[in-house]
């Protein structure tokens, strides 16, 4: 008989349960700060112990076998009896102790770090963690239940049964030097804009996948000059006039009227989104985790208003009415 409460630790199942979703020891590697040799050698140690192989290699990929599969689902049941008896200890505690990880898509860096520092203001106990990655990877941790919440852009095109609460406008507008010749045009025919060259985020991108639909929908396809993996590389190439780009608003919270970027005046833009705060559908939140769904809430005045502000600066438009154009 095997005694795995002797011989087997919880580190090995966490590294096993990594390595069964991600199909690969390098990304468990990365996704645990580990190396790659001690992942191998936590796996060997629980293999030796079970007796039988839980991985087989075909090629390049990672395959469970039938005893692997059964170990996961077991892990499965073990963590998730943790995670539970983990958020009863922070419902006892209530809000004087706690912890929230939150994760957010790229775009979101530009507010999510002061919201969570106000949220940290009011609760001094609570501790947070904050994971920025794009949004495949946001995508694949929601699978993983690996945080409590996340930010997204955009609802997943995947299947993935989840709750989703918008929270905050994330308006989409077109950005171009203030010295291009399109700075001082109005209504802006979007086959006009066609016509220039374009940077754009990397594939998988959900700003990308969303602009590139835009187009499409209206039989065009922008002229795309160069691709970057980050909105601030993209605003560093609009400074040397290397073309323009459509980016949330929020990337721009931080440029000031004397700015060399501007919003440009087009037809149809902006193009309205939302942010919204998601977490799997079934999973029970935290008594911390609830409490920063209510504080999202109440965030709300505050983002559109530092929205409402940027577009002042950067816009050369003349809000005739007076009023918010958020």
């Amino acid at each position: 008989m095997m005694n795995l409460t002797r011989h087997v630790s919880l580190r090995q199942l966490q590294v096993f349960g990594a390595i069964a979703r991600l199909k690969s020891f390098t990304k468990a590697a990365d996704e645990l700060y580990l190396t790659q040799p001690t992942v191998s050698t936590q796996i060997k140690r629980l293999t030796d112990v079970i007796g039988l192989p839980l991985f087989e290699q075909i090629g390049r990929q990672v395959h469970l076998t039938d005893t692997g599969r059964e170990l996961e689902t077991a892990v499965k049941e073990v963590f998730g009896v943790l995670d539970r008896f983990e958020m009863k200890v922070a419902d006892i505690k209530g809000l004087k102790q706690g912890y929230l990880r939150l994760c957010v898509i790229t775009t979101a860096k530009y507010f999510a770090p002061e919201v969570l520092g106000r949220f940290c203001q009011r609760y001094a106990g609570v501790d947070v963690s904050l994971k920025v990655t794009n949004r495949d990877s946001v995508i694949e941790r929601l699978i993983g239940n690996k945080d409590d919440l996340y930010i997204l852009g955009q609802n997943p095109d995947r299947d993935i049964d989840l709750v989703t609460r918008p929270f905050a406008p994330n308006p989409l507008y077109v950005i171009a030097n203030r010295d291009h010749p399109l700075a001082r045009e109005r209504q802006i025919p979007l086959e006009r804009l066609a016509e220039e060259y374009f940077i754009m985020r990397e594939p998988g991108s959900g700003i990308r996948d969303y602009v590139l639909k835009t187009f499409n929908e209206a039989g065009l396809r922008p002229r795309v000059r160069m691709e970057l993996g980050s909105n601030e590389a993209i605003k560093h190439a609009i400074y040397g006039q290397l073309g323009i780009s459509i980016l949330s608003l929020h990337t721009l919270i931080q440029e000031t009227a004397h700015s060399q970027l501007t919003i440009l005046d087009v037809q149809g833009f902006p193009l309205e989104r939302q942010w919204s705060v998601a977490y799997a559908k079934g999973k029970e939140l935290s008594v911390v985790a609830n409490a920063f769904l209510t504080f999202l809430d109440e965030e709300t005045p505050q983002l559109r208003k530092q929205l409402d502000k940027t577009y002042s600066r950067l816009s050369r438009r003349r809000d005739n009415g007076g009023g918010s154009v958020i």
